[in-house]
């Protein structure tokens, strides 16, 4: 693998509420996951610091902490700063997430440390039952789901010579009112 850039940049304290949210933050945060950060931070304190790039004004805008951010306005926050482009922090930020989401737990190590943090932990253990009540909501959502029978559908696959005669059957089938779609493989 080549030498990978650090974008860092720099580190700064600053008051959370002088940070500019992104604009195409895709992240909705509960009630639920606010009380549990609140807990977390009346029993742990401000652990993680909050991810952002220059704007020309020299303000910050968030990629990451919008939550945090939020949480009290007046707080004096760390920032990691980087230096990336606009259109690199709409990629961070529509990655960062996904990409942590990616990763899986070994089930024997991660038991053994919910025991080991839950017993010393009142805020961790109150998130793991939230997380598991709404993982048996999801479970009972599809179950629910699942248990709704689907329309029996039928297709028709046609192979076509290339993309322009794909596009020509695509247009005869529409023209004559069909439901169809291109696909390629």
């Amino acid at each position: 693998m080549p030498a990978v850039r650090n974008r860092i940049v720099r580190h700064v304290r600053v008051r959370a509420g002088d940070l500019v949210p992104h604009e195409l933050n895709p992240r909705v945060h509960s009630e639920a996951q606010r009380r549990a950060l609140e807990a977390i931070y009346e029993e742990i304190g401000f652990a993680r610091s909050l991810l952002a790039y220059p704007l020309a004004d020299g303000r910050l805008k968030l990629i990451d902490g919008h939550l945090r951010a939020s949480m009290n306005p007046d707080q004096q926050v760390d920032v990691e700063v980087l230096d990336v482009s606009d259109a690199e922090a709409r990629a961070l930020l529509l990655a960062i997430d996904p990409l942590a989401q990616l990763a899986g737990y070994d089930s024997d190590t991660l038991d053994r440390l919910r025991q080991s943090v839950e017993n010393d932990s009142a805020a961790i253990k109150s998130l793991w039952d939230v997380l598991q009540a709404a993982s048996e909501r999801t479970r009972t959502a599809v179950r629910r789901k699942d248990a709704d029978t689907l329309p029996e559908q039928y297709f028709v696959l046609i192979e076509c010579e290339d993309d322009v005669h794909q596009r020509e059957l695509l247009a005869r089938f529409h023209a004559e009112g069909l439901k169809c779609q291109a696909k390629m493989s």
